[in-house]
């Protein structure tokens, strides 16, 4: 179980996030969306340690992350754009942070040969197209069989077959009952993947709870039409 309460992040005189308050549940696959700038990558970065809140706690399994590190071995992210040492393998990078990690997991080789990598372990990450960067963040983040995965935009320039690939994956982890947190522009690919929704505008949850019970409330039949008619009369 992941809480954040009373969550408050402010860059000078804007407050990026407003006393946020959630719960989200463990073995489940939550989606969260909202316009641009809305505070879902900070709320992201917070929950990684990488973004210290100017108020408020962040609990991982009833344990306050502040001033912690060890809960993020748990964790498993691929952000939205990764930056990796350009001049080195894919093989070499996997193996860097395998040490780093204390860890002789052999996943990584299920997951490039799944992700069809097996044969370009050799390839230096300056040479790889963003497609295949993006699964090198994606076998990165499972490789280690993480409790928590956390995908910001995951599927932003996979081709088809990969963008396919990849959700399966990630259907494979809920079935192991693993906590998924999931952030994503494309309302399909957050219908097919979650079940729980959070909405987020400027700093504030506007809704919290089944994603299927939202599209009731707003008697559509597709997310997308939704979360289109909530960020209309947010704004209204």
């Amino acid at each position: 179980m992941i809480s954040i309460q009373r969550l408050r992040k402010d860059f000078g005189t804007r407050t990026v996030l407003n006393e946020l308050d959630l719960e989200i549940p463990a073995g489940q696959a939550t989606g969260i969306v909202g316009p641009n700038g809305s505070g879902k990558t900070t709320t992201i970065k917070a929950l990684l340690g990488l973004v210290k809140p100017t108020s408020g706690d962040i609990m991982v399994d009833g344990k306050s992350i502040s001033g912690e590190w060890e809960y993020r071995n748990k964790i498993g992210y691929m952000p939205q754009i990764a930056r990796y040492p350009e001049n080195m393998t894919i093989g070499e990078l996997f193996q860097f942070i395998k040490n780093m990690r204390g860890s002789d997991t052999n996943r990584d080789r299920e997951l490039l040969e799944y992700f069809e990598l097996d044969n370009e372990i050799d390839k230096r990450m300056r040479a790889l197209s963003g497609g295949m960067r993006q699964k090198v963040g994606a076998i990165l983040a499972m490789m280690f069989d993480p409790e928590i995965l956390i995908f910001d935009e995951p599927t932003a320039g996979l081709d088809p077959k990969s963008s396919v690939q990849f959700k399966r994956l990630v259907h494979r982890e809920k079935e192991k009952g693993k906590t998924v947190l999931l952030t994503s522009h494309i309302m399909s690919e957050i219908e097919e993947l979650t079940d729980h929704l959070i909405f987020i505008v400027e700093g504030n949850i506007r809704y919290d709870g089944p994603m299927r019970e939202l599209m009731e409330l707003q008697q559509e039949q597709r997310l997308e039409g939704a979360v289109a008619k909530m960020m209309e009369e947010t704004a209204a």
